[in-house]
This record gives structure tokens, C-alpha cells and sequence, in this order.
């Protein structure tokens, strides 16, 4: 449920705020003053897609705040629309996708527009409605159907992949198999080539690396034989000149690195046996080595990856080869669940478009059409994943006239209380808002005050907000809220008592300080109260 819905710079709306009823709820407001633009806001903190076009002349940015309340959660919502660059939209404090937005917020609001009366029109957009109006036995078989769809897709695949060459594919399989097997009976290490290249290069230069070692082991001899020298004449330094004493330890400590460094350059050579086996055992490695790099990967790494995914593939095709018999059979079986499913669903949209005309010939009896013939005509079409069924809605004024598809025998004012009929036949029970935005268009009289009173009606279970020009509509409001446009910018206000009296006479002659009007907008009002 909306709570609070602010706007700031969006088109000539400065800034607006209402606070709408949890009942029914009418904007009013002569042609062009931006009634339309409070439900701009609302369809932007819905997560729909923003027009940087909107933004006002009264800074670089439109935004809309609103509060809503779902149990006892609430939620506060705010999109800012800048002239140029993208949205940002925020919940809770957080910034969040308008995805998200439209997934946590859209489902607690429905918009009814004008458009919706195009929509009607569109069998895509009555299957929609249709769908909309199944039981709980209806919606199972529907995701009966859609499960039915998807295993004939499986199948239709596997047999794609298949492709009719079963020879292709086991030649497929031998190499996949003969790759994976090499690869994994190389028995392959991380890196392992480049540590094996450090080590061929160690053998190859042994002997170049012995006499080098030789060459530094005869130097350290010099410098330990230098050093022994240093040592000594610095401790008759230190005994001469106490200050100096800590030259000793200095002296001492290198002397002693110098003869670990010769034992450790000893050691080395004294490991550098040379195994010629031993290099053509690490010729032999790299060479195998490279020749898989040179057919499945530019690295080792790429090369094991490799083996992976021959591995893997190996067994996708072992498996399906496996099945490749009895392929053919599991398809005919998939198209039998999937007709078998078709016609379940048919059945049950039936059922569902039989309720949902009858509740939404009721509710265009209650607006003037009494005699209206309405009916879901379903006819059969290829399948496809939402179902083998093509609907239309049909309609005539009267029952005793041909009835015929709503776009070619509907009114613009039969449209808008189609429109109306069909809505609240299909109302979501989890939708908390219901908003109508001028579908009132070409009715009036009688029917208008119809239509007011069933929109109060509906307001007894859900919030109705509703943008309107009918004063029979405006007339059943629990909150009434006026746009007026002065200039380059509007203001929108609450009216009550006498203010109100004034716009529903506006509304009803165009002269709202009119006695007469005033007398006729009292009259209305009392009208719809009792």
C-alpha cells in the first residue's frame, strides 16, 4: 500500500506530495495541468524506465519519493533521474537496480493506462489475462505444460546433437577419449615444464658450471687466506686502541661468512655429478611435453584444462550415444506429454475465461452495459511454451447483435469500461495499489456514477487511486487531490468542503464559483454518500 508519494521537478510539478487513502483516492485537474505526471513519479519508484526528457526547467534532475507498507514492512523508495546519465534508484537506503526496484515494489502496484485499452486488442496480452483468472488446479496445469515443453526441448536437443550421424559422433568419441587418455597418462604438474627446463639447462652446462665453482672455491681460499691476516692485525689494533675493539667482531663475523660461503660453493660442487641418462630422461620429458602444448595448448595449464574438457566431453558423448536407440521414442513420448498437457491447459483456461467473462459482465452491467455479450473465444495454434491456445475477446453492446473482436466493435467508451470490467475481474489478490489513469475516457451520465460507485466499491478491499475528469468518480473519493497549473508550473492540493465543491462543479460545468454548480456538486455529493 502507497503511504507517501513525493515529486520534485518532474515536468512543471516544482514539487508535490500526497498522502493517498487506504481507499479510494481521485486526482483531478483541467486538461494539461500534470495529473498524469504524480503517476510519472509512481511508475518511476516502480522500477520503470525513466524519460530524461521529463526533467523540469527547476534544476538538472527529477526525483520521486514514496513510502509503501506491506504487512508490517515498509518500504521507502527514491529515484532520481538526472537530465543527462542513468537513473539511480535506492531502497531502504541502499542503491539498488530499477530490476530490483520493479521486483520488490512492482508487484504491490498495478497500473491501469489508457494503452491498456490497445492491450486488450493483442490475444498475447488476453492470454495474459486469461492465465491470470486460473485456479490453483488451472496454474498446476500450466506448469504441468510448461515442464512437458521444456522435456520435448531437452529431447528435440539431444537429438540435434545427435544430428542424425551416429558414425560422426563415435569417431567424435574415439578422439575425444584418445586426447583425454594421452593428456592424463602424461601425468601432467602445474609448471612442471618450466622447472625441467631450469634443470636440463643445469645439466647441460655442468662442466662449465664445475670449472666456475672451481674458480670460486680458489678465490675464497685467497680471501680466507687474506682474511686470516685481517683478523689478526686488527685484534693488535684493538688491544692498542680499546675504541676500536669492535672492529674484531666485525672482522670475526666476516671471516666466518667468508669460510661458510666456501663450504657451501663445496658442497655444490661436490654434488655436480654428471648423468648423461639423466639429461636424455629430461630431454625425453620436454620433448613430450611440448608436443602436447603444440596440439592442446599454448601452456601447461592450457593443456590439462584441455584433457578436462575432453574428459567431460567424452562423457556427454558416451551418454548420449548410449540413448542414440531409443531418442526417437523419448521425443514421440515428450510431443504425446506435451499435446496431452496442451489440452489440459486448454481445458482449464476455459474454465478460468468462462468465470472471468461472467464476473466481468457483471461488472459492465453495473456500468451501463446490462445487456453487453462478452466471451473468451480460444482457438488452437502451433505450441509454443506458453501453450497451443490462441485468445480473443469478443464483444457486442447487446445481446442480441453478432458479437465480434473488441478492436473492430468497441466504442472508445465501451473500450474504457472493457477495460475497467476486465481489470477488476483479474484483480491480483496480492496487489495491495490498483491505479487507474484516465480509462474513463467517453463515459459519462449515469454510467460515470456507475462506474464511481464500483471503484468505491473495490476501495473497500484495496487502495484505488484514480486519475479522473469524471465528478461522478471524483464524487465517491475518501481523499480528493487537484492539480493546478499556473504558469510554467503546477501545484497540487487536498480539497474538502467548500474548495471541493468548487473543482467537482469546475468539473461538472466549468464554472466553479457557479451557485448553480455549487447547489449541482452538493447534490452529487450527497447523492453518492447515502
Amino acid at each position: 500500500m502507497l503511504e507517501h508519494l513525493r515529486v520534485r521537478n518532474l515536468g512543471v510539478l516544482e514539487e508535490a506530495t500526497i498522502e493517498p487513502s487506504t481507499r479510494l483516492t481521485v486526482i483531478t485537474g483541467e486538461t494539461g495541468a500534470g495529473k498524469t505526471l504524480l503517476l510519472g513519479g509512481l511508475r518511476l519508484i516502480l522500477g520503470e524506465k525513466p524519460d530524461p526528457g521529463a526533467v523540469g526547467p527547476m534544476g538538472d534532475r527529477a526525483q520521486a519519493d514514496g513510502l509503501f507498507r506491506s504487512g508490517d514492512e515498509e518500504l521507502g523508495v527514491t529515484r532520481v533521474v538526472p537530465r543527462q546519465g542513468n537513473s539511480r534508484a535506492h531502497l531502504e537506503g541502499s542503491v539498488v537496480s530499477a530490476r530490483t526496484l520493479s521486483n520488490r515494489v512492482g508487484a504491490l502496484v498495478e497500473i491501469v493506462g489508457q494503452h491498456d485499452r490497445l492491450s486488450l486488442k493483442r490475444p498475447s496480452h488476453v492470454l495474459s489475462l486469461v492465465d491470470s483468472a486460473l485456479d490453483e488446479a488451472g496454474r498446476l496445469t500450466s506448469e504441468a505444460y510448461r515442464s512437458a515443453w521444456d522435456d520435448l526441448k531437452d529431447a528435440e536437443d539431444r537429438l540435434e546433437m545427435l544430428g542424425g550421424d551416429e558414425m560422426a559422433l563415435r569417431r567424435e568419441l574415439d578422439l575425444v577419449r584418445f586426447q583425454a587418455s594421452e593428456i592424463e597418462g602424461a601425468g601432467l604438474e602445474p609448471d612442471e615444464d618450466e622447472h625441467m627446463e631450469a634443470k636440463a639447462l643445469r645439466l647441460r652446462n655442468v662442466e662449465e658450471i664445475r670449472e666456475h665453482l672451481a674458480e670460486t672455491l680458489r678465490a675464497i681460499d685467497r680471501m680466507t687466506e687474506d682474511g686470516g691476516e685481517a683478523v689478526s692485525r686488527i685484534r693488535k689494533v684493538s688491544t692498542l686502541d680499546p675504541g676500536l675493539a669492535s672492529l674484531t667482531e666485525e672482522v670475526d663475523a666476516a671471516a666466518a661468512y667468508i669460510a661458510e660461503l666456501g663450504r657451501e660453493v663445496r658442497r655444490a660442487a661436490d654434488d655436480l655429478d654428471f648423468d648423461p641418462s639423466l639429461l636424455n630422461s629430461v630431454e625425453d620429458r620436454l620433448t613430450a611435453i611440448g608436443d602436447l602444448k603444440r596440439k592442446y595448448g599454448r601452456t601447461l595449464g592450457d593443456v590439462i584444462d584441455f584433457g578436462e574438457q575432453a574428459k567431460e566431453r567424452a562423457g556427454q558423448l558416451d551418454s548420449l550415444l548410449s540413448t542414440a536407440g531409443e531418442l526417437e521414442a523419448v521425443l514421440s513420448r515428450a510431443r504425446g506429454a506435451l499435446a496431452s498437457a496442451g489440452s489440459n491447459l486448454t481445458e482449464a483456461r476455459l474454465h478460468a475465461a468462462s468465470g472471468l467473462a461472467k464476473e466481468a459482465a457483471s461488472h459492465l452491467g453495473d456500468m451501463g452495459l446490462s445487456e453487453a455479450s462478452l466471451e473468451f473465444r480460444i482457438e488452437s495454434v502451433e505450441p509454443g511454451p506458453n501453450g497451443a491456445d490462441r485468445i480473443e475477446l469478443w464483444f457486442s453492446s447487446d445481446e442480441r447483435l453478432e458479437p465480434g473482436p473488441v478492436n473492430s466493435v468497441a466504442s472508445g467508451g465501451e473500450l474504457s469500461r472493457l477495460v475497467l470490467a476486465v481489470r477488476l475481474a483479474t484483480q491480483r489478490p496480492d496487489t495491495a495499489t490498483l491505479v487507474f489513469d484516465e480509462v474513463d475516457a467517453g463515459v459519462g451520465g449515469a454510467t460515470a456514477l456507475a462506474l464511481g460507485r464500483k471503484l468505491a466499491d473495490l476501495a473497500k478491499d484495496s487502495q484505488i487511486l484514480c486519475v479522473t475528469h469524471l465528478p461522478q468518480v471524483a464524487a465517491y473519493a475518501d481523499i480528493h487531490y487537484v492539480v493546478e497549473r499556473q504558469g510554467a508550473s503546477a501545484r497540487v492540493y487536498t480539497v474538502d468542503g467548500d474548495t471541493r465543491l468548487r473543482e467537482i462543479s469546475r468539473m461538472l460545468a466549468g464554472l466553479p464559483e457557479s451557485t448553480a454548480g455549487h447547489q449541482a456538486a452538493a447534490e452529487l455529493l450527497a447523492a453518492v454518500s447515502d
